[in-house]
Order: structure tokens, then C-alpha cells, then sequence
């Protein structure tokens, strides 16, 4: 088989179509001089597609200088081995930098819903949160799946890698709701925002309005609703069981108006909680994913004192921190989509789950920052880490559970004598 046959077979299997049709001539030029494995040009094509959202020189301009810079002696097998050395070593330095977000938000990428879609199908509604687990410090949240899908494109977020564009509503929601077996002798902690945004949608399909006959109908649930939306009229006009609430997941003016896209803002986020908590619902914050950037540490403590100064500590139920966190499936998918997004512009490490997230201490500045920022609400808010290992929760608390249970137990006790 020749190179060029064989070059053929390698395209579906990379990033290649997704590159410029310049960029793709050259391209196939160098691998085709320096006869690239196959391995070796799927990962050129994915250096080059992230170069490309990143916004960085492209990859093609600095070979050409690598390759200028070369001892004319060398033979092809040195001189490729030369080019992926300074490839790699390139790459590395990019994801150690500190990221530099333009000061003007970036263009949104195109998005289409599609019409929402009603059927009735098999699936449970009600599970364990996706990412429970006992390799963690884990709440045991449990989740109800009123949607499938999601209105927003944030940049990093694994419900568009696993749904389609139209939403899906559970033509038999209500039905499923009052047909859930939950122990009576148990409390409940339910998120409704796992496959979807709980509130973006409304009360379509009647979901908010099942919601609330669920919550009215088992006292031993606490109920909540997580949303990046403003949407919280329904709540004006009812009369709101009193064990459910509604959580803002927060993020700085840079993430959202950069890789939080069609999501409201945050002035609006801040004006909704603010709404909500006049009408005498209880609040809570997400600040998860946080991400490592230039100046990041000073945007997420000039967010908690926004926070802090808007809300008083009896109005809110608890403040969650995590990490920006990545599957290799989703990371893909983050690169098929394309845009410029510099989300993956980090070093990545391995959890104990063998997800890809940051070096331990990029984590523990994140999370220190946050909770001495919140120093007055310390003793008077539930403050949680999602998703991390005990070690975490001992540098930033000085303690953690030492079961789940133990966790799960507190939180319950902590929201109900709020409530």
C-alpha cells in the first residue's frame, strides 16, 4: 500500500476535516514528508485543532521555523523525531501558562435547538448522581430526570457530548413521579439539574408543577432545583413547598461571557437568586467548574464578595466548590464541536476516577481563595468540595467525613434547620 493510500485511512479517524482546507493541504504535505504513523498524525491534526480554538500560532507556522532551524546533515527519521520533540514541548507550555482570555467576549458558536420532543419511554427518572462515588468525598445526591438535554453550550459540559439538539421531555413524568418507591424512613437530598438546567425549560410539560406535588407529597425529600438560568417565574405565583429551593451555579464574568455560552448573565443569575430569596425560597451556589486563568483568583473572590454582600447566610442552604473536570470522550467532543475556547488550554492530571482535571496544587489555590473569601459566612453556611478526595477537604476545611453517609446525614440536617 502506498503512503497515499494509506494516508486516506487515517482521515475519519482524526481531526483532519475539521481543520481549514489550507491547513489540510499543508498538512497531508508534512505527513506525507516525514511519513507520519498513524498515531502520529492523529495527534498533530488534535494539536492543531486546539492550537486553532486557542487562538494560538498555528502549528504549521512553527514547524516551518522548527524545520528552518534543522542541521541539514539530518536524516528524515532525526529530523521528525526533532519536530515532535518541539511539538510536544510546545504543547506542554501552552497548558502550564496561565490562560489569557480576551478582555472582549469571544463569538458564541452557533447553536440549534431543536424542537422539543414528548415521548413516553422506559427509562427511570429517578438515580444516583452521575458522579458518586466512594472514591471521593461524596454528598450521595440523588437525581431526578425531568429533560434530556440542554438549552445553553457551555463549553465544558457533558450534557450536550451525551444528548441531541432537541430536548427531551418524559411524556409520563408525572405518573413516574407518583409511582417512585422512596423509604419512608429515609431523607432524600434530589437534584433535578443533571440531565438539563432544572429551570431554563419552566414548568413545560407541567414539570415544575409534578415537581412541587412531589415535594408536597414526601416530606422526607429536600428538593433542588440547579439552574445557570434566570427563569424563576413560576415560583412567583405559588405557593412553594417549603423543602424545596433553588441553586445558582456562579462563575466569573471572564468563564461566562467566554465559555458559558446562551446562559444568562451573571448580573441576571444574581438578580433571580435575589428575587428568589424575596420570595422566601432558600438559595444555594455552585461554584463549579472553577477554572484557572489569568487573574482568577481575584475574579472568584470579587464574585464571593458580591455574594456575600446580596445575600445574608440565613438565606442560604450551602456553597458547593469543584474543579473543572473531563472525560476523554467529552474532550472530544469539545474539539469536534470547535469555536474558540480555551477550556482545554490546561494541564491535566488523573482523578481517582481516571477523569482528566488539574495538578492538585491549581485545585487548592482555587479552593483556598474561594473559602477565605467567605470568611464571614464561615460556621453559618454548609460549605462543601464536589467530586474530591478527602486530602482536599483536609487542606481547605482541616477535616472531612469519614463516610458518605456521615456526609449526606450532616447536609441533610444542615439544609433542614433551614429550611
Amino acid at each position: 500500500m502506498s503512503y497515499d493510500e494509506k494516508f486516506e485511512t487515517f482521515l475519519d479517524k482524526t481531526f483532519y476535516e475539521s481543520l481549514q482546507e489550507s491547513e489540510q493541504k499543508s498538512v497531508k504535505l508534512l505527513s506525507t514528508n516525514y511519513r507520519f504513523t498513524f498515531q502520529e498524525f492523529r495527534s498533530f491534526c488534535e494539536y492543531s485543532r486546539d492550537i486553532q480554538m486557542w487562538n494560538e500560532t498555528s502549528l504549521l507556522d512553527l514547524c516551518q521555523n522548527w524545520e528552518n532551524d534543522f542541521q541539514s546533515q539530518w536524516d528524515i527519521k532525526k529530523r521528525k523525531r526533532e519536530l515532535f520533540s518541539n511539538i510536544h514541548n510546545h504543547m506542554g507550555r501552552l497548558k502550564k501558562a496561565e490562560n489569557k482570555y480576551s478582555i472582549k467576549a469571544q463569538p458564541k458558536p452557533e447553536r440549534t435547538i431543536g424542537k422539543p420532543v414528548f415521548q413516553k419511554s422506559e427509562k427511570k427518572i429517578f438515580g444516583d448522581c452521575p458522579v458518586a462515588s466512594p472514591k471521593t468525598v461524596c454528598c450521595n445526591l440523588k437525581t431526578i430526570d425531568a429533560v434530556e438535554g440542554c438549552a445553553f453550550g457551555c463549553s465544558y459540559c457533558t450534557i450536550q457530548s451525551f444528548y441531541g439538539e432537541s430536548p427531551i421531555f418524559d411524556a409520563d413524568f408525572g405518573n413516574k413521579l407518583k409511582n417512585l418507591n422512596l423509604d419512608p424512613k429515609r431523607n432524600y437530598h434530589i437534584g433535578t439539574g443533571q440531565s438539563s438546567d432544572a429551570l431554563v425549560w419552566g414548568n413545560k410539560n407541567g414539570i415544575l408543577d409534578d415537581l412541587c406535588q412531589f415535594a408536597v407529597d414526601n416530606k422526607n425529600i429536600i428538593l433542588e432545583f440547579k439552574t445557570k438560568s434566570s427563569n424563576i417565574s413560576f415560583f412567583k405565583d405559588k405557593k412553594i413547598p417549603k423543602n424545596i429551593f433553588c441553586s445558582w451555579s456562579l462563575n466569573t464574568e471572564t468563564m461566562i461571557s467566554n465559555e458559558e455560552h446562551y446562559t444568562a448573565s451573571l448580573e441576571e443569575r444574581f438578580a433571580a437568586a435575589r428575587a428568589a430569596a424575596n420570595l422566601g425560597i432558600k438559595v444555594a451556589f455552585h461554584f463549579h467548574p472553577m477554572v484557572h486563568y489569568e487573574d482568577s483568583l481575584e475574579d472568584y473572590k470579587n464574585l464571593i464578595n458580591r455574594v456575600v454582600e446580596n445575600f445574608t447566610p440565613e438565606e442560604v442552604l450551602f456553597v458547593s466548590f469543584g474543579s473543572v473536570t473531563f472525560i476523554k470522550p467529552v474532550m472530544q467532543e469539545i474539539r469536534k464541536r470547535g469555536g474558540e475556547s480555551k477550556i482545554l488550554q490546561m494541564e491535566l492530571v488523573p482523578d481517582p476516577h481516571g477523569k482528566l482535571t488539574y495538578p492538585d496544587e491549581i485545585k487548592l489555590a482555587l479552593f483556598h481563595n474561594a473559602y477565605k473569601s467567605f470568611s464571614e459566612w464561615h460556621n453559618k453556611v454548609f460549605f462543601y468540595l464536589c467530586m474530591e478526595r478527602s486530602f482536599f477537604w483536609d487542606e481547605v476545611f482541616g477535616e472531612h467525613y469519614l463516610t458518605n453517609d456521615i456526609f449526606e446525614k450532616t447536609m441533610f440536617e444542615s439544609m433542614s434547620n433551614k429550611l
